[in-house]
């Protein structure tokens, strides 16, 4: 397998590689599937970085959440070593100056021994609501938060205080890109899929209908199918 066949996945915040296991399945006969360990760094550049020092030369990237805030930041630091660009319920946004503040209550709590990682009180926010009731699809987003803890919830979530506006640097991204959205995203909602859609040249832009936050956990199948679609363009 060449290293030009190479994905690598980028996980969100509080998830793992457990996020993308239907897209590793359903790529490893084609692809040298890789799935980035994002938990280790305070900054979106150090997991960038990090990312790039264990990859080939040349490989497909794929980002949700979090993944696609280092995803954007992999364009920056190593543009020509990305031959396609997936990102997934993701925004080129920095935080408002409330979910900062939010952002910062929760790592006040978590520095107080009071981090829970995933609660079903914060599954709404990740999940469309009629998927609420499947305990297999609850239970994984609250296992791998559990995986992941308190002390990777601390560094990420200052990671993401931290990260760059990458809005004005779309128009530099020159590689084929998907931009994937779950219809029902409550976190970061379909106008931000269509401004990085429309950011970004030849961008093509999929949403994903009856989903949440997570949709490759949640509409594996058409996630799958976009991004056959993607991993096939030239």
């Amino acid at each position: 397998m060449t290293n030009a066949e190479t994905v690598i996945l980028l996980p969100g915040l509080l998830c793992d590689a457990d996020l993308w296991e239907a897209q590793r399945r359903a790529l490893e006969g084609t692809h040298d599937v890789r799935i980035a360990d994002l938990t280790l760094d305070d900054s979106v550049a150090a997991m960038a970085r990090r990312t790039l020092e264990t990859a080939p030369p040349r490989f497909s990237l794929a980002g949700l959440s979090m993944g696609g805030y280092v995803a954007l930041e992999i364009m920056r630091q190593a543009p020509e070593r990305v031959e396609r660009l997936a990102l997934l319920d993701t925004s080129a946004r920095p935080d408002t100056a409330e979910q900062a503040r939010r952002r910062r209550g929760l790592i006040s709590l978590a520095k107080m021994g009071k981090f829970k990682g995933v609660t079903p009180r914060l599954l709404p926010m990740l999940l469309h609501p009629d998927r609420l009731s499947e305990e297999n699809l609850t239970r994984i987003v609250m296992d791998m938060a559990e995986r992941v803890g308190q002390a990777a919830f601390l560094r990420q979530q200052t990671a993401i205080l931290g990260r760059t506006d990458s809005r004005p640097h779309l128009a530099a991204i020159a590689c084929p890109t998907l931009v994937l959205c779950g219809r029902q995203d409550a976190l970061t909602p379909v106008e931000l899929a269509e401004e990085l859609a429309a950011g970004i040249p030849g961008a093509r832009l999929k949403i994903v209908e009856d989903c949440g936050h997570l949709s490759t956990l949640e509409r594996p199948e058409e996630t799958n199918r976009a991004l056959r679609d993607w991993l096939e363009r030239s």
